[in-house]
């Protein structure tokens, strides 16, 4: 049987986005990088429900040459450390690279998929950009989208609050659907 799953977007669902010149942006140092209140509760509640738990997160800062590898990994290897996490998948690459793995490309979570043997019909991914929607749906999954000041008019198969509001129609689906 396959395994139901959470794909999780990096900044602006599991950390705090950072701003620069009034746009949102990606940590780029580890005193940016800071995990949004309650996150680790919210992940236990997805995970006691059965739910496998993966971030999937472009990073391209990393080939823009304004985050270091190692900085990234030390932010990566927080996120394992303090959350209940299965895994941490990142697209190191820009727009200019077409890789397969770069949001809104489903590649991360074709993979995952794969690897895992996870039902992607009966997963979610939950994000707060169009990248995040759209992968979602060209894999086939479900889409929440956080609401964001920067996210306005952007399409999803559900539109919440905050993580805790997208924890709770996750939670709530699932008992109703079995």
């Amino acid at each position: 049987m396959s395994q139901r799953t959470i794909f999780l977007d990096r900044d602006g669902v599991i950390n705090k986005i950072v701003f620069r010149d009034g746009k949102p942006g990606s940590p780029r140092h580890l005193d940016e990088f800071d995990l949004e209140t309650g996150v680790d509760a919210l992940l236990s509640r997805l995970r006691a429900a059965g739910y496998k738990l993966f971030v999937v997160t472009n990073q391209p800062d990393v080939a823009r040459g304004v985050l270091g590898a190692k900085t990234l990994q030390i932010m990566t290897d927080r996120i394992l450390e303090k959350l209940l996490v299965d895994g941490v998948r990142i697209c190191p690459h820009d727009d200019r690279d077409t890789c397969d793995c770069r949001k809104p490309r489903p590649g991360m979570l074709v993979k995952l998929a794969q690897e895992y043997d996870l039902d992607l019909r009966e997963s979610y991914l939950i994000g707060d950009s169009r990248k995040d929607t759209l992968a979602a749906e060209r894999a086939g999954c479900r889409s929440i989208i956080l609401d964001r000041s920067y996210n306005q008019g952007v399409a999803a198969d559900r539109r919440v609050a905050d993580l805790a509001e997208a924890v709770d129609v996750i939670l709530a689906e699932t008992t109703h659907e079995y």
